[in-house]
């Protein structure tokens, strides 16, 4: 089940929402509970034993680690079970396809491997329950004594299965003391409404472009043709995730919840580095607080410090997927980010328009990367983009791709910066009555043409449920 499906929307959300505020508080972590388990194994009938058994395991982790605070070798022991066993199951799943794919071509050996689809949203509550257990065991939050919430905090189904990526300190006191109210209910509604609309109107519409460019033979892709497919990946990937994004802080605030905003249109930074503070927000604090600043941040001399982005980048690479494509983007973006930080951004700090240009082009390709698993049609598609060989400048598809777009982009454009927010800010304060009234209208009017789309429509995947 996914948020833009009309089952979800018109059925689901709507009894949940019913049976959560008809019940009294001290049941609504359950009703939550239930919910997310029921939304899980819509997708996942066999999976979802495997999610449970991570929240199990280190809910009871987190006992023992509470228990044996002050004998410092169990609780060790019991930190490290916990770090084993999660990153065990997560690497089983992820990585061990790829990995005996790789011994298989270096070794010229046979060694069969089991075709199991990864687990919607594995990456995400691993590194969910994993915070939990950390951030216990160097005393950084309290010890949750009450299975339900736990469950609750692990299984959430507004960010289940994309993000944001919650971690547990974030979450734990609005987990067993939260004040829902009207006001926060319809903010929430807007965000979800918001995001609703992003992924079924902006990203599914833009991402038919970019199916049409590269399901093109490569010989047959012009310059102009590679250049407006990308591009049109670009906006794909972003209103795809923002959108998600959107809704689940949406969903969260419907519940009570205030969850972490996961983007803060990323399109607009003027550097690599200011790109991946505005891109899964979320994901780079991980990182930033579980990885980088335990293995010496910038604080153990400037090489050490570009070693340990290095590694973040190549296991930011890693945890997108189980490819080389996603090592490569990793690293790709790690050495930008570690050039910037030796020179470039004191370079670039008065040159906003250059910054912008830059930082564009360099996320553009490396969403090349990302997009294609196949290293050679992934280096192909490049020297398609700047040139190389004996590619058109345009064809008559390329202009076909260019007019019937045109507007649709020129919407992404103005979308992916923050003038629609600033808009919808100033019409609720100049107009108060006037405003009060068009924008609840203008957000039913969303639902309305986003429900019509989903009526007749049938591309309506969601890029980040495979990661």
């Amino acid at each position: 089940m996914v948020f833009s499906s009309l089952i979800f929307i018109f059925v689901f959300l709507p009894l949940t929402i019913i049976t959560y505020y008809i019940v009294p508080k001290n049941f609504r972590n359950f009703i939550l509970l239930i919910a997310s388990l029921v939304f899980y194994a819509w997708g996942e009938p066999i999976y979802i034993f495997i999610m449970i058994f991570s929240t199990v395991f280190d809910y009871t982790n987190g006992l023992l680690i509470h228990k044996f605070r002050e004998r410092r070798r169990i609780a060790r022991l019991v930190f490290i079970n916990s770090m084993v066993v999660n990153l065990g199951i997560l690497c089983f799943f992820k990585y061990y396809n790829f990995i005996i794919y790789n011994i298989n071509s270096l070794m010229h050996v046979n060694i069969d491997t089991p075709n199991l689809p990864l687990p919607i949203g594995i990456s995400f509550y691993t590194f969910q329950t994993m915070s939990y257990v950390i951030d216990l065991y160097i005393g950084k939050v309290s010890v949750q004594k009450k299975i339900i919430s736990f469950g609750t905090y692990v299984t959430m189904f507004p960010q289940l299965v994309a993000g944001p990526i919650v971690k547990y300190g974030d979450i734990d006191k609005q987990l067993n003391k939260r004040k829902e109210s009207l006001a926060m209910f319809g903010e929430g509604a807007e965000l979800f409404i918001i995001g609703l609309a992003k992924k079924v109107l902006l990203a599914n519409n833009i991402g038919l472009l970019w199916d049409n460019v590269k399901a093109t033979p490569i010989g047959e892709i012009s310059i102009l043709s590679a250049w407006l497919g990308i591009i049109a990946f670009t906006f794909q990937i972003y209103f795809d995730f923002s959108g998600y994004s959107d809704m689940a802080l949406g969903l969260g605030k419907m519940f009570g919840f205030n969850l972490i905003r996961n983007f803060n249109y990323p399109y607009i930074s003027k550097s690599v580095t200011e790109f991946w503070h505005r891109w899964h927000i979320s994901l780079g604090a991980w990182f930033r607080e579980y990885l980088y600043i335990p293995l010496g941040g910038n604080k153990k001399g400037r090489l050490k410090q570009y070693r340990n982005l290095l590694l973040v980048w190549l296991l930011t690479g890693l945890w997108h997927g189980s490819n080389w494509n996603f090592i490569f983007w990793g690293l790709y973006f790690g050495v930008f980010v570690t050039i910037e930080k030796i020179f470039l951004l004191k370079w670039l700090k008065n040159k906003p328009m250059a910054g912008h240009i830059y930082t564009m082009l360099v996320v553009i390709i490396g969403w090349v990367l990302f997009e294609f698993e196949d290293i050679t049609k992934c280096i192909a598609f490049i020297k398609v983009m700047f040139g190389f060989g004996q590619h058109l400048l345009f064809n008559n598809k390329a202009l076909y791709y260019f007019h019937t777009n045109a507007i649709l982009f020129i919407v992404l454009i103005i979308c992916s910066t923050p003038i629609t927010k600033y808009i919808v800010l100033n019409v609720r304060k100049k107009l108060k009555m006037v405003g009060s009234i068009a924008i609840p209208v203008s957000y039913m009017l969303l639902i309305f043409v986003v429900t019509a789309y989903l009526v007749n429509e049938t591309y309506n995947p969601f890029l980040y449920f495979k990661f």
